[in-house]
């Protein structure tokens, strides 16, 4: 029979020590309603009472499937657990578990403490057990555990006693510093183990400053710990924690933890890792990293042309698991390493359908690499190679034409004196022989959108008559520009990432020797790409 493997996420507390990273009560409700979708058996929600979204969270936290978890520190040396104010906001939260931190290693307790090892003893022993007699699963969270190991094995251990014999459910082992490797990780807790902690009491808390964290919980699983901690994303501080993300498509899909070990993750969740990870950093306004094990964008990406050519025989030759179990999807991107085999497998992704042995498939092939040689790229701009094959095929409409644009940037000094740079755009565009006029502005803040590329974008989306309805909702998420070449002739390659109201995001490319062409080409790409796909849902174009 499988063994029961348990699952705590700490990302609203420690994935909110990320540098940059602050999440409002909202969010942290909408993260927990996402983790409790997906599985998790714990959710650890914050520390109430140290800071107020905290404290708001939990008086507002929806009911959930999950264990919900508050978290906190032992009582202070010379206090009472019962007269701890501390103490008491933590189990205030009416939390069924909660989890205490606490020192164990004697550097850091007559350090940092300023204790003596005695007195810390008694703060874990009298905190697990005020938990307990209260009714509440408690965790200890034994900090710098790894670093306390090596330098001190037996006072370590005594404090991990203290907390086991008061009753803890939980004995968390933390590598607080990130710098234990996996071998030694394994190593140490089979140690705890046979000094008479049993395994199914066991929990590992990794931190990814070698990036090993995720290396580093498996091999906690492997000898012996039942209980995995981690972040979704891998957000946590410095470095970062062990990514769930990666860690459960690995414990639900990997021998020999797929079929030693059940967790509270249906195998069917796994299909949710994607928009999960994502959504995640919509609300973090971050950038999804497209080589992230699993959900990536670039996960099941296949450039080369001999390792396409086997991907349309066997997935199997260059992919480890099918990219559908996890929500993701496999991407053969367009370059000039491409051969017809990536060139007919991309195309069909686009619903194109062009025999083998077509001649169109040799133009198509010399065009993308003719235009990679000035600077273009494909294998991240998808969308506007799927305009320039549709192009080549005579499979394209025009919508419209662009007769002109205008850009200019002013720069001014507010009442404060601070300067601020002030952009207009003016954009004139031929529908259906009509011409249209439009002007649009965007003044430098701290916001994301702003400058010259915004004000033309906006200008560009403004009015496009017959067609304003189907590109009103199409926003711009990201932008990237990088010079090719050097010197005074310079070429700039600007990549735009563009997203509807529906959730649909596509990239596309200008390059030029100037950025505001280049992006100008980009956002021209992306709004015929996006008038492309409204028409093939029976949307109105003009001919080409």
């Amino acid at each position: 029979m499988s063994e029961r493997l348990y699952l705590y996420d700490t990302t609203l507390r420690d994935g909110q020590q990320t540098q940059g990273v602050q999440f409002s009560t909202a969010e942290k409700i909408r993260i927990a309603g996402m983790l409790d979708q997906l599985g998790m058996d714990y959710i650890e929600g914050g520390w109430p009472g140290a800071n107020p979204t905290d404290s708001a969270f939990f008086d507002a936290a929806p009911k959930t499937r999950a264990t919900m978890t508050a978290f906190g520190m032992t009582k202070r040396a010379g206090v009472s657990a019962e007269n701890d104010d501390v103490l008491a906001a933590v189990t205030n939260a009416g939390t069924p578990s909660v989890c205490l931190v606490g020192k164990t290693h004697d550097f850091h307790v007559t350090t940092a403490l300023g204790i003596t090892l005695e007195e810390n003893l008694e703060n874990i022993a009298r905190s697990v057990a005020h938990l307990v007699a209260q009714g509440r699963e408690a965790l200890f969270d034994a900090e710098h555990f790894f670093d306390g190991w090596k330098a001190n094995r037996a006072y370590t251990l005594s404090c991990l006693k203290a907390a086991y014999e008061a009753g803890a459910r939980w004995i968390v082992l933390c590598d607080t510093n990130g710098g234990t490797l996996p071998v030694a990780i394994g190593e140490i807790v089979r140690e705890v183990v046979a000094e008479g902690i049993p395994g199914d009491h066991l929990g590992i808390h990794t931190h990814n400053d070698t990036a090993n964290a995720v290396a580093g919980s498996l091999a906690a699983v492997d000898a012996g710990a039942r209980q995995i901690q981690g972040t979704l994303n891998g957000l946590g501080e410095r470095c970062g924690n062990a990514n769930l993300v990666t860690l459960l498509p690995i414990l639900l899909l990997k021998e020999p933890y797929a079929s030693t070990y059940e967790t509270g993750v249906p195998k069917d969740a796994l299909k949710s890792l994607v928009p999960i990870s994502r959504q995640l950093d919509d609300i973090l306004n971050r950038v999804p990293v497209k080589q992230a094990p699993f959900v990536g964008a670039s996960a099941f990406a296949h450039k080369a042309g001999l390792h396409a050519s086997a991907i349309l025989k066997d997935p199997t030759t260059y992919e480890h698991i099918d990219p559908g179990l996890v929500g993701n999807e496999r991407v053969i991107p367009m370059s000039n390493q491409a051969g017809q085999s990536n060139l007919r497998r991309r195309l069909a992704e686009a619903g194109i359908e062009v025999e083998k042995g077509d001649p169109a498939l040799a133009r198509i092939l010399e065009e993308v690499k003719a235009q990679e040689d000035t600077g273009y790229t494909y294998d991240s701009a998808q969308a506007s190679f799927e305009l320039l094959a549709r192009r080549a095929l005579g499979q394209m409409p025009r919508f419209f034409d662009v007769l002109r644009y205008r850009v200019t940037i002013e720069r001014r000094i507010d009442q404060a004196g601070k300067a601020q740079s002030y952009s207009e755009a003016v954009v004139v565009v031929d529908v259906d022989g009509e011409r249209r006029l439009s002007v649009a502005e965007s003044l430098e803040t701290s916001e994301h959108d702003s400058g010259p590329v915004d004000a033309l974008s906006r200008a560009l989306r403004k009015d496009l008559g017959k067609y304003q309805d189907l590109i009103a909702d199409v926003h711009l998420v990201d932008f990237k520009v990088r010079i090719t070449q050097g010197g005074t002739g310079a070429v700039t390659r600007v990549i735009i990432d563009s997203e509807d109201a529906q959730g649909h995001r596509w990239s596309t490319v200008g390059v030029s020797a100037n950025i505001i062409d280049a992006s100008f080409e980009a956002l021209l790409d992306a709004l015929n790409w996006k008038l492309l796909h409204a028409q093939k849902a029976g949307a109105e174009a003009v001919p080409a």
